[in-house]
């Protein structure tokens, strides 16, 4: 069995790979029970988290995360993650994969392939919100499918942004950090959040005609990036159903009596199966809130295992589906 590393989880996870992996994985699917949550201690909000999914054609795995917000206080990761995967026709376990860096390239690729569908055609501003450990990241995976020339960064903390800005810049992008968050709004044709935010950073009001709001953080009830104007303004759309039940950004709005389920515009599997339009005009305002897919990981660390070790096919006497 295989023990790939976070650096090696990362060479494995080019964007030019990673993105079509995950068109295909949405298109194909796969099976995936709802998320296990368990407490270890409740007086430290101390969780296990198991993201079970699992492929007739190869694959099973399962993603393990270890939560402790109490670590926070020693100076240690609060977040320790593990994807364990294995083959779908025998069981034999395969791989563990890190899971910290496979779910930072998975987050992140979602968003950039959910704009292939959803973001103007010619867009080249993008407004990065939350200069973090997955907001960093953003803006690679942006670039490699869309024509981004100028990359605006914000972040609650300035030197993050600061630093994020002039990381870009050596990559050859025009990017600047900027302090005040309305007009860099109304400058995108991008707008990404990965923040962990509880109340909402970007104001509908802000927005301009076409442009492509990308909600990435608000993983739970209580979080929160963008106000109820954006959800009357734009057309939304979800990486999985999922999203209606974890992200404030739209149980909020729906506790409100803001949004129902049927507004929903449809689902990244949607998208990618050509079953449902992504942008409509070019005036459009189109939202993609994401909470994270236990697909997604699958697929990405199928893509880890095929660039270290042996072809899946030694293991597996599945059928690809005609």
């Amino acid at each position: 069995m295989l023990n790939i590393d976070a650096q090696q989880t990362i060479t494995a996870l080019p964007f030019h790979d990673l993105i079509p992996a995950l068109r295909q994985g949405f298109v194909h699917g796969a099976s995936t029970p709802a998320r296990h949550h368990h407490t270890v201690d409740a007086e430290t909000d101390a969780t296990i988290l198991l993201m079970p999914a699992w492929s007739q054609r190869e694959f099973l795995g399962v993603k393990l995360v270890n939560v402790f917000p109490a670590n926070a206080r020693h100076g240690r990761p609060a977040l320790s993650s593990a994807f364990v995967l294995a083959s779908a026709a025998t069981g034999e376990h395969l791989a563990i994969i890190d899971g910290n860096e496979l779910t930072r390239r998975r987050t992140v690729a979602t968003s950039a392939l959910a704009a292939t569908y959803l973001a103007r055609p010619g867009s080249t501003t993008h407004l990065v919100v939350g200069a973090g450990h997955v907001g960093s990241l953003v803006a690679e995976a942006y670039r490699s499918v869309l024509d981004i020339r100028t990359v605006l960064v914000y972040d609650r903390t300035a030197g993050r942004a600061h630093r994020l800005a002039d990381t870009l810049r050596q990559q050859g992008l025009d990017a600047r950090p900027v302090a005040d968050l309305a007009p860099a709004a109304g400058e995108a044709d991008i707008i990404s959040c990965a923040t962990l935010a509880t109340e909402p950073v970007i104001k509908g009001d802000w927005l301009q005609p076409g442009t492509h709001l990308d909600l990435i953080g608000s993983f739970r009830p209580t979080m929160r990036e963008a106000d109820d104007q954006c959800v009357r303004r734009g057309t939304i759309f979800i990486d999985t159903p999922q999203a209606l039940r974890e992200s404030g950004d739209l149980t909020q709005p729906v506790d409100a009596g803001l949004l129902t389920p049927d507004d929903i515009a449809g689902t990244l599997p949607d998208l990618c199966a050509g079953t449902i339009p992504g942008r409509r005009t070019q005036e459009e305002i189109t939202v993609f809130k994401s909470v994270g897919s236990a697909l997604a990981d699958l697929t990405a660390a199928s893509v880890v295992y095929r660039s270290h070790g042996p072809s899946p096919r030694a293991h597996t006497t599945c059928q690809e589906p005609s």
